[in-house]
């Protein structure tokens, strides 16, 4: 994979004190991809620190919403000419000496969809996160695995890489515009996509800018319940 070829995209909002040092990881273990932080709407200084940094970045006139963010770095990977896109979290929750590890599966064309797992992590890292959150994860890992028959255990990594034909398909108007997780994995898989998972290490999330606080894991169950259930009566494919 030439360098030209993957752009690392980076949704963010609010994570002024996190950003600098994943761009910095990024740097480290990959310093030949280019970085593309899209900025949803963030009031804290997350995009001067990224531009400061060296990324591309990209803002959005106010708050969006997480798929949206995520959704504009895969149209811009595409306008660029990216063959790929790796997509990580701008709170310092993955691990960025695993990007070797996604880069050589899209290399070698192993899946579409390369899914980082941190249930796999083959030293045994154990990670919980909120109640809240791991409830809803064991859920839809269950469903998600049943709907595609396939074995999923982190349906909510949110570190992801993707070839273009699957970049293509989920820049059309079909993808979630709040919290892609489980219906995406089910999407992809109705539409033909390959997919995989790896093993990643991640870490517990103690950004500010996160969904996980307050009421919002109890909302994400709600929403994602909702889409999943959406996602199974459309049509294989349709968009």
């Amino acid at each position: 994979m030439h360098s030209s070829d993957c752009l690392v995209v980076i949704p963010t909002y609010n994570e002024v004190e996190n950003i600098a040092r994943v761009i910095e990881g990024i740097r480290r273990y990959a310093p030949e991809l280019d970085v593309a932080v899209v900025d949803d709407g963030s009031t804290d200084g997350t995009a001067s620190v990224a531009a400061e940094k060296g990324a591309k970045v990209i803002r959005l006139p106010f708050h969006m919403g997480y798929g949206t963010a995520v959704q504009t770095g895969y149209k811009y990977a595409l306008r660029s000419g990216y063959r790929y896109v790796l997509q990580m979290d701008g709170d310092g929750q993955h691990e960025p000496k695993n990007i070797p590890d996604f880069l050589r599966e899209l290399g070698e064309d192993t899946a579409d969809v390369v899914i980082g797992s941190r249930f796999l992590d083959p030293k045994g890292t154990r990670y919980r996160g909120p109640l809240l959150r791991r409830i809803g994860r064991v859920l839809f890992a269950a469903v998600t695995s049943f709907l595609i028959r396939q074995k999923v255990t982190d349906p909510t990594s949110g570190y992801i890489g993707l070839n273009r034909k699957a970049l293509e398909y989920l820049s059309r108007d079909i993808y979630p515009v709040d919290y892609p997780d489980a219906d995406v994995i089910v999407m992809l898989h109705r539409a033909g996509f390959r997919i995989k998972e790896i093993p990643v290490i991640m870490y517990e999330n103690r950004s500010r800018g996160t969904l996980h606080r307050g009421m919002r894991p109890l909302y994400y169950i709600f929403k994602m319940s909702l889409s999943l259930f959406v996602t199974i009566l459309r049509k294989p494919g349709e968009g």
